[in-house]
């Protein structure tokens, strides 16, 4: 055990604060020339690498990356001009700057920029690791050394960093994009495609001013998305766990029908169903028609399941319980059946009711198990794009000069502000305050519930 110690606390001393502090001069010098100190104490081919990093690091910022920082501040001044050609008697376009690729560029190298400040951090306790080694006597690994510990008390780097990699590169980078893009007046509005500014906060401004019509539109959006997300996700558990129970119960015959009937319908793509739902409801669909023919409405009406508000709102909910259920009836089925039996027979014995049963016993120990899953649930109907766009298309729209219709949710209403209409930056606000909400959302809920306490509360 102190040898154990010992070697942990040998190990906390190659921290980078004590390369700081402790280092010799080769390791000080290290923080200027990558290396230096693996190559100094027979870490030569480690060193080598470092410095290669260092230079090419340093040839593309001198060849390239100074200058898309410096463009950074300004987006690009230079527009595309219009040149009339004498000799051909044709218009020639000369290239301007393309704020888009600016902004890309810029916002890369500085990512690159963190990514070799990591590099620089981690050889400057490579190189005062190698000098702590070294002048204790102890063994220095080789490059051969280094490359087999990858397989053995270093697979971990080996396994995380191509998953690191590409999470940074497809995921980060453009997210770090596209919160940017929030800060500029990149849009259609006074052709700002091409070449566009910074802006500060005036987006955020324009969303949250409930005076305009952007503003406006972005409360209703929004507070249409909270309470789709909230019926969407608690009538379907409702609903799911009333039909899990009456099939599980002893009384229940026949239970495996029962559920290969709905899984049945889950074996139908989602999206299949929808649009063969669309149909169903449009003014000339089946329904409509077949409520004419059996004299329910008039010959020349319909219902307006996705003409009028209110219909088209308590439609989608209806028919996403249609398509929900049956997934939340499969959940719930294997959180029931793993209660054990001897908490039911005790709550009989003691003369506990089928509601208190319910109540005390079944719905608690649910909602320990499924409180997880409530919450994905919940942040995938905030962002339930398939069944608002299949069904409605986020109709219907009831004021012209709003960009959202009726039904829309914020992801809906992002996806048409910017393949439609192209208002990127208005789209990026609405991708980052949707981030928020969602993010917020989940952790009031995780930390309000009691899925993170101890099971033996229940």
């Amino acid at each position: 055990m102190g040898k154990l110690t010992g070697k942990l606390e040998f190990a906390a001393a190659w921290s980078f604060r004590e390369a700081l502090k402790n280092g010799g001069a080769e390791t000080k010098l290290s923080m200027v020339l990558m290396g230096l100190g693996n190559i100094v104490h027979k870490q030569v081919a480690k060193g080598l690498i470092y410095m290669a990093i260092e230079a090419a690091y340093v040839v593309f910022m001198i060849m390239t990356g100074f200058h898309c920082i410096s463009m950074l501040g300004s987006l690009g001044t230079v527009g595309q001009q219009v040149v009339w050609d004498e000799v051909n008697q044709v218009y020639l376009y000369t290239k301007g700057d393309q704020s888009v690729l600016i902004l890309l560029y810029g916002v890369a190298v500085l990512f690159l920029t963190v990514l070799m400040a990591a590099a620089w951090y981690g050889a400057v306790k490579s190189a005062y690791k190698a000098e702590c080694l070294d002048k204790a006597g102890k063994h220095v690994n080789n490059f051969a050394e280094d490359l087999k510990s990858l397989l053995h008390e270093n697979l971990y780097r080996l396994f995380m960093t191509p998953p690191l990699t590409f999470i940074f590169g497809f995921t980060v980078l453009p997210l770090i994009f596209m919160i940017c893009m929030a800060f500029t007046n990149y849009s259609k509005i006074d052709n700002h495609l091409v070449l566009f500014d910074w802006v500060g906060l005036d987006n955020f401004r324009a969303l949250f001013d409930s005076g305009s019509i952007l503003g406006s539109t972005f409360w209703s959006v929004l507070s249409w998305t909270l309470v789709w997300a909230f019926f969407a996700t608690f009538t379907n558990y409702i609903f799911g766990m009333i039909l899990a129970i009456a099939i599980n119960r002893k009384e229940t015959k026949a239970k495996g029908f029962w559920r290969f009937c709905f899984v049945l319908s889950c074996a139908v793509p989602m999206f299949v169903s929808l649009l063969i739902m669309r149909t169903m409801l449009q003014p000339n669909g089946a329904v409509n028609v077949l409520l004419r023919n059996i004299g329910l409405i008039g010959a020349d009406a319909s219902l307006p399941f996705f003409t009028n508000p209110t219909w088209a709102r308590v439609t989608i909910i209806v028919i996403n319980i249609w398509v929900g259920v049956p997934y939340t009836l499969l959940q719930l089925t294997g959180v029931l059946q793993s209660i054990p039996a001897d908490v039911y027979e005790a709550a009989r014995v003691d003369g506990a009711n089928a509601f208190q049963t319910f109540f005390k016993i079944t719905l608690p120990y649910m909602l320990y198990i499924t409180t997880p899953y409530l919450i994905a649930t919940f942040t995938g109907n905030v962002n339930n794009f398939n069944v608002i766009y299949l069904l409605s298309g986020g109709d219907p729209v009831t004021d012209l000069a709003s960009t959202a219709g009726k039904t829309d949710l914020l992801v809906t209403w992002l996806y048409k502000l910017t393949i439609d209409k192209q208002y990127y930056n208005i789209g990026a606000v609405i991708g980052i305050l949707t981030f928020i909400i969602l993010a917020v959302g989940a952790l009031l809920t995780y930390r309000n519930s009691k899925s993170y306490k101890d099971e033996e509360a229940f």
